[in-house]
């Protein structure tokens, strides 16, 4: 499995294979020996060059951040062969993104009219289905360009909600 993992200003690639029990790692092309060990759910134990880590994930609707000790890095994770991340990989600023309905259901509010600004992970509108209320977020910083449902009525998987431009 190849990544590509970008902190602060840096972006590495970052190679995992299979190693027996273990993992083999190659960081922008050269070997990096470590031993991983799970020690609960987004906690990891490192050992790197004989120096033990803990790493932890701490995950926002807007941003991952990795711990280590006691020092916090933002991190962006990407997987080349995913759709997802070839379809986020360009400027993710740039240009007209749209909020899409994941599932069947009834608008049930309308969080932020059309030409209001919003930030990335801010919630738009709000979906109900099956008694489940879901917030639908805005996937950049923008401005609400349009607003396509309307309070009240019911929509489709796949419909168009909204435009951030």
């Amino acid at each position: 499995m190849i990544y590509e993992v970008s902190i602060g200003d840096r972006t590495h690639k970052v190679e995992l294979s299979r190693a027996g029990k273990g993992w083999r790692c190659k960081l922008d092309g050269r070997e990096l020996p470590l031993d991983v060990t799970s020690v609960q759910s987004g906690v990891l134990s490192i050992l790197v060059d004989g120096k033990s880590y803990e790493i932890r994930q701490e995950n926002t609707p807007t941003e991952t951040k990795i711990v280590v000790g006691r020092e916090r890095f933002g991190a962006v994770v990407r997987d080349p062969r995913s759709l997802r991340s070839r379809r986020s990989s360009g400027d993710a600023a740039a240009g007209l993104k749209r909020v899409i309905a994941p599932m069947p259901g009834k608008v049930v509010r309308i969080l932020t009219p059309e030409g209001t600004a919003v930030e990335a992970g801010q919630g738009v509108l709000v979906i109900e289905a099956m008694k489940m209320q879901n917030e639908m977020k805005s996937p950049k910083k923008g401005t609400v360009k349009k607003i396509h449902a309307l309070q009240g009525a019911a929509v489709e998987a796949g419909q168009v909600l909204a435009e951030i431009e």
